[in-house]
């Protein structure tokens, strides 16, 4: 732990807060004198204060023990740049519009990075009665499979959860053109256009 980082970022916090070091240590029942310790980085918390002091600056524990808050980058509204995530134990999804620490089943996980899918790949959609019928010759084994299938456009998401042994097929009301999104549970996210 880089002892000045962390000093700063406190500092900082407790600026845009509108705190005083002694306001700050009233609520953590500490005198202000470790405050001021800790800003001038000469000392940090005790790791049984991370989370309070995490709750009254309204930040993760993470960007306390780091001394950085990173900064969201914004995707301008646009649903088709959203963020997914999968649980290797659990098989949860997680969708994010912007940059977010999504933890599951007690670990971190990281944003997939989807990749265009070639023709063999790629996910039959055919257009009936003014929608998409999406399906593919998927073995669809326990092992192996299509956990979701998500259609996004400009402005939303439709996500439909697939399962093992079952056969792979959605159907998604045809309103405009988007990004169809799905996650094969041993080859990763891949995407086409529709």
């Amino acid at each position: 732990m880089d002892n000045e980082k962390i000093g700063q970022l406190i500092y900082t916090l407790r600026k845009g807060k509108g705190m005083t070091q002694k306001q700050v240590a009233d609520a953590l029942f500490l005198s202000d004198r470790t405050i001021s310790k800790w800003e001038r980085g000469i000392g940090c918390p005790d790791i049984t204060l991370l989370p309070h002091l995490a709750a009254l600056f309204d930040i993760p524990i993470e960007n306390l023990l780091t001394g950085e808050i990173n900064q969201n980058e914004l995707v301008g509204g646009n649903m088709k740049n959203s963020s997914y995530y999968v649980c290797p134990s659990c098989s949860n999804i997680g969708l994010a519009t912007g940059n977010f620490t999504v933890s599951c089943c007690g670990r971190k996980l990281e944003p997939l990075a989807a990749v265009k899918a070639t023709d063999e790949q790629k996910l039959k959609v055919e257009e009936i009665d003014m929608q998409w019928s999406i399906s593919a010759d998927h073995p669809m084994t326990k092992d192996h499979y299509v956990s979701f299938i998500a259609l996004a456009t400009g402005d939303q998401i439709q996500l439909y959860k697939q399962f093992p042994e079952w056969a792979l097929q959605a159907t998604v009301p045809r309103k405009k053109h988007g990004k169809l999104i799905w996650f094969d549970t041993r080859d990763g996210l891949f995407y086409q256009y529709i």
